[in-house]
């Protein structure tokens, strides 16, 4: 089933749209959230929280393309869970890596409100759909799905050092970006 058949089953109604969302896309939102939490119980809840949230937000929104949708809405609720569930210890495998290659440039930065960390997500979404395409997919398994150095080096054929070499020169470039558009860090 395409995916806007799959979204005219949320706009009727129809319970029927969540089955085969998880038909189409189940192990998609597994992926991420076990990428981000490394806990398949854990990451079981998010995705049928996803569904959830799914259900209660179509209608009134409508999204354009279905995967991005559920991505952003699984990774919300994964990271949401990994938080409260590391927020008195350290570790926490690759979601803390992540989490901490990224701090280091924008923990300083004034997110307080809401316009500025929208202001920045632009910025940084700037960033991204300038870099080569190679780049771009490189990013975002790091830093979107949360991908492992070595899942990554083993998708685009490259060696550890290699994909870690890359992602520092693109958090390099990210905080030249950054800082260029008059977002200091």
């Amino acid at each position: 089933m395409n995916d806007k058949m799959i979204i005219q089953l949320y706009l009727d109604r129809n319970e029927r749209a969540v089955a085969e969302t998880d038909e189409k896309y189940g192990s998609y939102c597994h992926s991420i959230a076990n990428n981000i939490l490394d806990n398949r119980e854990d990451a079981h809840e998010c995705v049928n929280d996803t569904y959830l949230r799914t259900w209660n937000s179509i209608p009134p929104n409508i999204p354009e393309k279905l995967s991005a949708y559920l991505a952003k809405i699984v990774r919300n609720l994964a990271f949401n869970r990994y938080r409260m569930s590391h927020a008195s210890r350290r570790g926490g495998g690759q979601t803390a890596l992540v989490l901490e290659e990224l701090e280091e440039m924008i923990s300083d930065v004034d997110a307080e409100t809401e316009f500025n960390r929208r202001e920045i997500a632009k910025v940084i979404n700037s960033f991204v759909l300038s870099l080569p395409e190679k780049q771009r997919s490189i990013f975002l398994c790091r830093y979107w799905y949360a991908d492992s150095i070595s899942q990554i080096s083993s998708d685009f054929k490259m060696t550890e050092n290699n994909v870690s070499v890359t992602l520092s020169r693109l958090r390099n470039k990210l905080r030249k970006y950054l800082n260029e558009r008059g977002i200091e860090l």
